[in-house]
């Protein structure tokens, strides 16, 4: 039976090289599945859970954002960061979120870093959720 071959890379090193059956990626416009044989394409990544099934068993990662690029039965995703969700520190991440909740609260949303405190908090969400789902 065929396999897909599932990368996971970072501005820092590679996360991950895996084959497996299907790959479930947080794309811009929603989840995506990957099986073998699937239509190439690329897709924003957004921050979330990148599930992989192998043998109907689930492995789970977080990545921050980045690219996909799914062609001849590889899924290669360039993740602004990404982490195996048993390595998640969840009240790091909760503290993130809220320190960055509460600079969003003395800006305007015509300030440059307002996007960018929005962006920490959806990121940080994402990463407790992907912790909380294992």
């Amino acid at each position: 039976m065929a396999k897909l071959t599932v990368e996971i890379v970072t501005p820092e090193k590679r996360i991950l090289s895996v084959q497996a059956d299907e790959a479930i990626v947080p794309g811009g416009e929603g989840l995506f599945g990957v099986r073998p044989g699937h239509t190439p394409f690329l897709s924003l990544v957004e921050p979330g859970t990148l599930t992989l099934i192998e043998a109907g068993k689930q492995d789970r990662y977080f990545v921050a954002g980045g690219f996909v690029e799914v062609s001849n039965d590889k899924v290669l995703v360039l993740a602004d960061a990404a982490e195996h969700v048993t390595g998640i520190d969840v009240a790091g991440a909760r503290r993130r979120m809220e320190e960055a909740q509460a600079r969003l609260k003395d800006l305007n949303t015509a300030d440059a870093r307002y996007a960018l405190e929005q962006a920490a908090v959806r990121r940080e969400a994402a990463r407790i959720g992907a912790a909380e789902a294992r």
